[in-house]
């Protein structure tokens, strides 16, 4: 399973089946040793620590951009429409943003325009929320970074006790050297079973919060417009079987039945014969 599993495993082997077991060789190293295996576990359960703490969080930003998209756009207002969002969601953060820029900018001594004020104020609120995604992203990239140098100091320091052994004995056998380079060996490994993980889920996080930011632009950028036009601007809410609605003054024909002379709407400045109205006395007719 886990490092931090495995490794208990070893240490709860009976000392006495194999005399060059992980403990052994931690014992034979010393405090260089311990120091480097303490290091490397405290890396391990960091980065499964993180792993699962931030792919919860994710996880629930999703789900609460599911939600948005289903419900929040059908709401009459902007404040009814925050109040249908969790009070501790990343979207409902951004809507009482949104609604306390609209609050300030009335209270300015000097106005600034209210688009780059409500722009900044939502860009504002996106980037917090990034930074609160990416936090903890650092230890993985740094674990993933240093640990094979932290498992290869060990193996260096295993190596250098090998060779002073074969030094201070005069000849290079098995039993002179086996232990040092299995303790090298080991803390090899060991750097190297930490860091693929740390790796592997930075990459895969930093992909989703990438795919999340995007959402909560795509979100920033349609409550933008809803500001600005006073609720006349919103993102087409289409359901599942239905057709989107026709924007108020768009025109549908049909290819099949063409529109009959004489039946099409008269424009201002057009009479009802379809000629320039070009006096004082000639009457329009507007027939939309």
């Amino acid at each position: 399973m886990t490092f931090v599993s495995l490794m208990a495993a070893a240490a709860a082997a009976p000392a006495g089946d194999n005399p060059y077991g992980l403990m052994q060789a931690l014992n034979e190293g010393g405090l260089i040793s311990w120091a480097t295996f303490v290091i490397l576990v405290a890396m391990s359960i960091g980065t499964f620590y993180i792993l699962f703490t931030k792919f919860f969080e994710q996880q629930k930003i999703i789900s609460q951009g599911n939600k948005v998209r289903s419900s929040f756009w059908n709401s009459p207002n902007l404040r009814e429409a925050s109040s249908k969002l969790d009070a501790k969601s990343a979207y409902r953060a951004i809507v009482d943003d949104t609604l306390v820029a609209q609050e300030q900018h009335g209270k300015l001594t000097n106005p600034v325009d209210q688009h780059d004020w409500m722009a900044n104020s939502l860009a504002r609120s996106q980037g917090g929320i990034g930074a609160r995604l990416g936090e903890g992203l650092a230890f993985l990239a740094t674990v993933g970074s240093t640990a094979p140098f932290i498992g290869l100091f060990g193996t260096v320091v295993g190596i250098y006790r090998a060779l002073i052994k074969i030094g201070a004995s005069g000849q290079a056998s098995i039993s002179t050297v086996a232990g040092p380079v299995g303790e090298a060996l080991i803390m090899t490994a060991l750097g190297l079973v930490v860091a693929v993980p740390a790796v592997l889920a930075y990459n895969w996080l930093i992909r989703r919060n990438k795919s999340i930011m995007e959402d909560l632009a795509a979100f920033t950028n349609d409550l933008h417009g809803y500001v600005m036009s006073e609720g006349k601007v919103k993102p087409a809410i289409v359901a599942a079987g239905t057709t989107a609605p026709v924007a108020k003054g768009a025109q549908t024909r049909s290819a099949a039945a063409p529109t009959p002379a004489g039946t099409q709407p008269l424009t201002t400045g057009q009479t009802s014969t379809g000629q320039q109205a070009g006096g004082t006395g000639t009457t329009t007719v507007d027939r939309r």
